[in-house]
């Protein structure tokens, strides 16, 4: 459903988004299929039109074909991609494999959720607003074609749960105690000035109870850093765990592909499929 009230921009996002599935397992999409649920009665056509070339776009970044679709009258707009892609079946990551001493990278900032949350309440300023549509519309497939030169253990997007529920997945996948370092996460600066004024999305708090059991926080991380943890994100960054002596020039290289945000955020290591969340 859409984010933001631009429907070309909302196009772009929901687009990426879809994408996005198919960078994290390694693979090359081919082709996708639109799926668009529109209001007839009570927008114009021009909208579901600038949607339609909103994802036709990011597809053009993509490479691929929009091959066409199903489009259905609905109470409310709704898009996104159906996305076919290809990938060796030995090369194919996973979230379940991450290794003892590898570091993780992340390479989006987060704080989608919040911006989100800004822009519907109208608090968000330009800066901020360019920042979301900067970040929610840049695929995913510059930071796996650098990944795809370096030993990557595991892999996943940063999507709905947080990154906080992302990273406890790849922990209990892999059997591997996740140690994280917050100080090293890239934060959108407009996401932390809405969050002081209050705001954020309600699956927060949700995604904060599913892993309240498996998360150590020391001392020193505060509410407001966990709702950022918690965030949910829509077309995210990667999150990769690839080993140690390695990260150092993948974060370079991703940086020198526009991936300013890029960084080293943590480091996995052999315990119980937990989370510790430093300073």
């Amino acid at each position: 459903m859409p984010i933001v009230d631009n429907p070309f921009h909302f196009g772009q996002i929901a687009a990426c988004n879809a994408l996005s599935d198919i960078y994290a397992m390694g693979g090359t999409p081919i082709s996708a299929l639109a799926i668009l649920g529109f209001p007839v009665k009570k927008l114009p056509l021009s909208v579901a039109n600038e949607i339609m070339k909103g994802g036709a776009n990011i597809c053009d970044q993509a490479g691929i074909p929009l091959s066409g679709g199903h489009s259905i009258d609905d109470a409310e707009p709704k898009f996104g991609l159906s996305v076919t892609g290809t990938i060796h079946p030995n090369k194919i990551w996973t979230n379940s494999n991450a290794q003892h001493n590898d570091a993780l990278v992340l390479t989006k900032g987060i704080g989608i959720g919040i911006m989100g949350s800004g822009i519907k309440k109208g608090i968000i300023d330009a800066h901020g607003y360019q920042q979301f549509i900067s970040a929610t519309t840049t695929l995913n497939q510059s930071a796996a074609d650098v990944a795809k030169r370096y030993s990557i253990h595991a892999a996943t997007d940063i999507t709905g749960f947080g990154l906080i529920g992302h990273l406890l997945e790849m922990a209990r996948g892999s059997n591997k105690e996740i140690e994280i370092n917050y100080s090293s996460i890239p934060i959108f600066e407009a996401a932390e000035k809405i969050l002081m004024q209050g705001v954020k999305p309600g699956a927060t708090g949700r995604n904060l109870n599913f892993v309240s059991r498996s998360v150590h926080y020391a001392a020193g991380i505060e509410e407001q850093h966990k709702f950022l943890l918690g965030d949910p994100q829509t077309s995210g960054g990667l999150l990769l765990s690839l080993p140690h002596h390695e990260a150092a020039d993948f974060v370079s290289e991703l940086r020198s592909n526009g991936l300013g945000n890029a960084a080293i955020i943590g480091t996995v290591q052999t315990g119980t499929p937990i989370l510790n969340i430093q300073p």
